[in-house]
C-alpha cells in the first residue's frame, strides 16, 4: 500500500476553498473531506471557520441551491428534499427557508413531470395502477394532496 504524504493545514484550506469556489458544499461535506485527510479536529474547525468567514461555504445558501436543483433536475418532492438536507446535517431553520424558497410553479411542474413519466407504463383507469403511481410519487417525496390532485387530473384527462 502506498502511503500518502500528510497534508498541511494550509494546503487543505486552499484545496477546500478551491473546491467550494467551484460548487456549493455544506459544512458537513467539507468536514467529512477534512476528516479523511486525517487532520485534527481543531484544525478542521479552523478551516471551516475560515471558509464560512470568507463566504466559501454557507449552509443556508447550500440548502436553497440543493432544494432548487432537486426539484428542477431530479423531480423530488419536499419530503425527500427535507430528508436529504437532514442527512447533510443542515439545521431546521435553513431547511424550512430552503423549502419555502421553492417556487410553487416549479414544484408542480416537477410533480407532473414525475407522474407523466411513470404513467406512461400504467393504465390510469385501473385502481391498482393509480395506487402504484401514488406510491411512486410518495417515494419521490411529494405530499399526498399534491399527488391526489395530479392523479385526479391524469384520470380525467386520460
Amino acid at each position: 500500500m502506498i502511503r500518502k504524504k500528510p497534508i498541511t493545514p494550509e494546503a487543505a484550506r486552499l484545496r477546500m476553498a478551491d473546491l467550494c469556489a467551484r460548487a456549493e458544499h455544506c459544512s458537513f461535506e467539507i468536514t467529512e473531506k477534512l476528516k479523511r485527510m486525517n487532520l485534527p479536529y481543531t484544525q478542521i474547525r479552523e478551516i471551516i471557520s475560515f471558509l464560512e468567514e470568507n463566504k466559501f461555504i454557507s449552509d443556508q445558501r447550500f440548502a436553497t441551491a440543493y432544494a432548487r436543483d432537486k426539484v428542477r433536475f431530479s423531480a423530488w418532492g419536499r419530503n425527500k428534499i427535507r430528508m436529504g438536507l437532514y442527512a447533510k446535517r443542515i439545521d431546521n431553520a435553513s431547511i424550512r427557508a430552503a423549502l419555502d424558497a421553492i417556487e410553487e410553479k416549479d414544484y408542480m411542474d416537477a410533480a407532473r413531470r414525475a407522474a407523466a413519466v411513470k404513467a406512461k407504463s400504467l393504465n390510469i383507469a385501473d385502481y391498482q395502477d393509480r395506487a402504484k403511481l401514488f406510491r411512486h410519487l410518495a417515494a419521490k417525496g411529494f405530499e399526498a394532496p399534491v399527488i391526489s390532485s395530479i392523479i385526479s387530473r391524469l384520470k380525467s384527462d386520460g
